[in-house]
């Protein structure tokens, strides 16, 4: 009995065996399977590309309303008046056109001011007053027509004082400025004035 109990037993347990290697290979077979798949993915991208540049803006003034460019330092332009203004006596006064308007390259609209300054002893004694006067006046004088933008200002320092703005290019705003001498004026003196114009960008021009 126990010798038949032996024979019986031992192919049981190589059958058993049989069964767990066929679960590896065919775990192998599941495994080579995924692989296979996860290589055959497919793969697709989309790009986007933006181009970008800045906008233009600069401010151009003109002594006689045709020829204009830029001066964006001290001292500028060379205002001629059109009375001589270096042998000024109390209550004289002299007048000089000038225009500024944004160039034709600009892209923006702009905001405007003007601020006079000056550290010349003469310059306490002078006022100015600045006039629209809507088209250039080659020989504008304290009776020409036109609306007053700034009404007798210091030339010390004085300003920013707001202008009207500009919503195009090449469209000048013409000016004309007017000088007069107080009448505490001492004699002999000499000096200058430095009027400056600044544009903010607003909005872009259409």
């Amino acid at each position: 009995m126990e010798t038949h109990v032996e024979q019986t037993a031992q192919p049981v347990r190589a059958f058993g065996r049989r069964r767990k290697a066929m679960a590896v290979i065919a775990g192998g077979l599941v495994l080579g399977v995924g692989a296979a798949i996860t290589l055959a993915a497919w793969n697709d991208s989309e790009f986007a590309t933006g181009s970008f540049g800045s906008g233009a803006f600069d401010l151009q003034g003109s002594t006689d309303g045709t020829v204009f460019s830029s001066s964006p330092t001290a001292p500028g332009k060379t205002l001629t008046f059109v009375v001589e203004p270096d042998t000024l006596s109390p209550g004289d006064v002299v007048a000089v056109p000038f225009a500024v308007q944004l160039s034709a390259t600009s892209t923006y609209a702009a905001d405007l001011t003007i601020a006079a300054a000056s550290a010349d002893a003469i310059a306490a004694d002078l006022t100015y007053d600045l006039v629209d006067t809507g088209t250039f006046v080659a020989g504008c004088d304290e009776t020409t027509a036109g609306t007053t933008l700034v009404n007798d200002a210091a030339t010390t320092a004085s300003g920013p004082t707001a202008l009207p703005s500009f919503t195009a290019a090449e469209t000048p705003l013409n000016l004309c400025f007017i000088v007069t001498a107080g009448p505490d004026i001492a004699q002999s003196l000499t000096g200058s004035v430095t009027w400056e114009f600044v544009g903010t960008s607003t909005d872009p021009l259409p």
